[in-house]
């Protein structure tokens, strides 16, 4: 049985009809870039995530670089943040000319330690970018009084993770600004690129929506060199009709992965995902840590399962950051787990079968691979 880590085709058969209907309504229209349906679905956005203002971008990369200028990140600046994400987070920082200065993750959770936020802060930093991996909020009480004494921007990258809460309070809401990607894949994913900033900031709202505009609140009045980050209409249009679900397709997500947690634990070997204490993950990804993790990786793709390995170099260790000297073993919990972790099929659509294939597939080559050893 061949069973891929997300299968976005079902998830479309759920939604076909109206998503075709929302397309073709915006093809008759003629009103292709900022249209209706932008101004909806920001509007739906904020009453979702109960927040004051959204933005709708091209992307969560957007979203997070647009963050950094609205808040007059840039050229001497630093941002403290964790290696153990995808580029997108850190490539932001180093978009607006700061530096990116990482501190190690909690093993249970994989997101930034608060612990060792505050011992990385110096004279030139300026905000903390929170990192919601695999759709499990951080710790964010410390964060925020860490960044409150010490006068920091929060920026919760929390495009993995739309609808995850703490203590009751949607991701992306608790910071000064969330940013959210809409990345096909993603819990709530556009047939294409999409993203979104939130906020509570006024200031924060207007600026953005000028730099996403070539710089200008008014037409043809550059005020700043900004870019070309407009959500096109039609993915706003697939993105309205979607909204509705993702609560549903989140609570799905849940009780895949007590499933899954109920089915590994006949085996010691397989760690199976932590939650905090007050959160709410979404399991945008069912992430486990296994030893001979790519021996196993190996033997499940031998199988047909799509497991994959989010990430495997931390960026820390990236070309890309090789100017600022970073060093091998100065991360050593997120170096430790980058070696570990295996994401396995999780979508809302997933049928108990097969999970239950994923997870005798998993337990048999984990114990395979330990004999073997």
């Amino acid at each position: 049985m061949k069973i891929p880590i997300i299968n976005s085709k079902r998830q479309y058969e759920t939604i076909a009809a109206k998503a075709e209907a929302a397309v073709l309504e915006v093809m008759r229209s003629g009103s292709y870039i900022l249209g209706a349906n932008n101004k909806e679905f920001e509007q739906e956005m904020c009453n979702y995530l109960d927040c004051k203002h959204t933005v709708a971008l091209n992307s969560g990369t957007d979203a997070l670089h647009l963050a950094l200028r609205a808040l007059d990140i840039g050229e001497g600046d630093e941002v403290i943040s964790t290696a153990f994400t995808f580029v997108a987070t850190s490539e932001s920082i180093g978009i607006v000319g700061a530096k990116p200065v990482f501190v190690d993750i909690d093993p249970d959770t994989f997101n930034i330690d608060p612990a060792k936020i505050e011992a990385a802060i110096t004279p030139k930093t300026k905000a903390i970018i929170p990192v919601h991996l695999y759709g499990q909020p951080c710790d964010m009480d410390p964060i925020i009084d860490i960044a409150k004494r010490h006068n920091l921007f929060v920026i919760e990258d929390a495009c993995q993770a739309i609808g995850a809460e703490y203590k009751g309070r949607k991701v992306g809401t608790i910071g000064d600004v969330g940013c959210f990607s809409f990345y096909p894949t993603k819990n709530l994913g556009t047939m294409g690129d999409g993203g979104l900033l939130s906020t509570n900031s006024q200031y924060i709202k207007d600026r953005v929506i000028a730099l996403r505009n070539h710089g200008g609140a008014i037409r043809y009045h550059h005020d700043e060199i900004g870019v070309n980050s407009r959500l096109d209409e039609i993915q706003a249009a697939i993105l309205r009709v979607k909204l509705p679900y993702i609560d549903k397709w989140n609570s799905a997500r849940r009780e895949h992965a007590k499933l899954y947690n109920e089915l590994f634990k006949s085996c010691s070997l397989i760690e199976t995902p932590k939650e905090l204490d007050s959160t709410y993950c979404v399991y945008h990804q069912y992430t486990v840590k296994i030893p001979n993790r790519d021996g196993v990786h190996k033997m499940l793709a031998d199988a047909g399962i799509g497991a994959m390995i989010y990430y495997p170099i931390p960026l820390h260790l990236q070309k890309v950051h090789e100017k600022y000297n970073f060093k091998e073993g100065m991360l050593p919990i997120t170096e430790e787990n980058t070696k570990l972790v295996l994401s396995l099929p999780m979508f809302a659509e997933i049928t108990e079968e097969e999970q239950r294939e994923v997870a005798r597939v998993l337990i048999e080559a984990v114990e395979k691979s330990a004999v073997t050893a």
